[in-house]
């Protein structure tokens, strides 16, 4: 079983997972923390920036924004799982195959 562990975990292909999924997770990480807090940055120091109507209705800028931060964390994990279907998940069955 150790052994198996061992093999595995100093397969070259099994490295290029481990690399290329903390670089990806890591990257989306980074965006989403940059637009969460990009977000509450504005809230905190121009509130009248959200606050400002869009045409004659009632609808302020702050709604749109606050939907993209919404919508961003859904597109970024759809990113992220579309990666991993394509191509992380065949890296993964070519590394058990190897270790079998």
């Amino acid at each position: 079983m150790a052994g198996d562990i061992q093999a595995i975990e100093s397969n070259p292909k099994f490295q290029e997972l481990v690399s290329a999924r903390r670089s990806l997770g890591w990257s989306l990480t980074a965006l989403m923390i940059v637009i969460y807090f990009g977000f509450i940055l504005l809230i905190a120091f121009d509130p009248k920036f959200l606050g400002m109507p869009i045409g004659s209705g009632v609808m302020t800028i702050g709604i749109p924004v606050g939907l993209f931060v919404i919508v961003a964390a859904f597109v970024l994990t759809g990113i992220y799982v579309a990666r991993a279907n394509a191509t992380y998940d065949a890296l993964t069955q070519q590394i058990v195959e190897e270790s079998k």
